[in-house]
């Protein structure tokens, strides 16, 4: 698959949002990092059933992501890595997308869904995107507002699935899914 400069762009800021600690690689310390800060986002403890459940998603996104990429067995992704499964398909592909993706959302919707509504308000949005892939506060704002298609002031389970495959598969930069990650430049 080519990898387009656009896409490149969200490749990067994807690996950026995925390396919680900073330091260059994506580990199964970050997944771990990002949940436990998502949980305690929302005042769970992590007995919750819910809190149970995002943490052993996130691990199972780690479990598979690491298992296509880490090609030198170290335990860490690098970027190059990750770049290079996606090129080669490994991952990122739209016929197994929500096989991986619908679990994992399910979950974090009902962390993040505090008011159990069935939709992100802006404040949910800002403290799960915050926590989880550490998007500032005004980013998380602007993309609620990109990806709340039907301008209700909400975001559905369906409006950040769209999002999710568009930034993973649309080269539209107004796509609902081109800030999911916050600003690219």
């Amino acid at each position: 698959m080519e990898i387009t400069a656009f896409l490149d762009r969200r490749l990067t800021r994807r690996f950026e949002t995925y390396d919680s600690d900073q330091d260059g690689y994506i580990q199964r310390s970050d997944f771990e990092q990002a949940g436990s800060r998502t949980i305690a986002a929302f005042g769970l403890r992590e007995e919750d059933l819910r809190a149970k459940r995002l943490h052993e998603h996130l691990l199972g996104v780690w479990d598979h992501l690491s298992a296509v990429t880490d090609t030198n067995d170290d335990g860490r992704i690098s970027l190059a890595e990750y770049k290079q499964a996606f090129a080669l398909r490994l991952i990122g592909r739209p016929e197994s997308f929500d096989d991986s993706y619908l679990p994992f959302l399910d979950s974090l919707m009902a962390v993040a869904d505090s008011d159990g509504d069935g939709h992100l308000g802006v404040d949910e949005y800002v403290r799960w995107s915050g926590a989880l892939v550490n998007l500032p506060a005004s980013h998380a704002r602007t993309a609620h507002a990109r990806i709340d298609r039907d301008g209700d002031g909400l975001v559905s389970h369906d409006e950040l699935l769209a999002a999710i495959r568009g930034f993973y598969f649309s080269e539209d930069p107004n796509g609902p899914g081109a800030w999911l990650f916050g600003p690219l430049d």
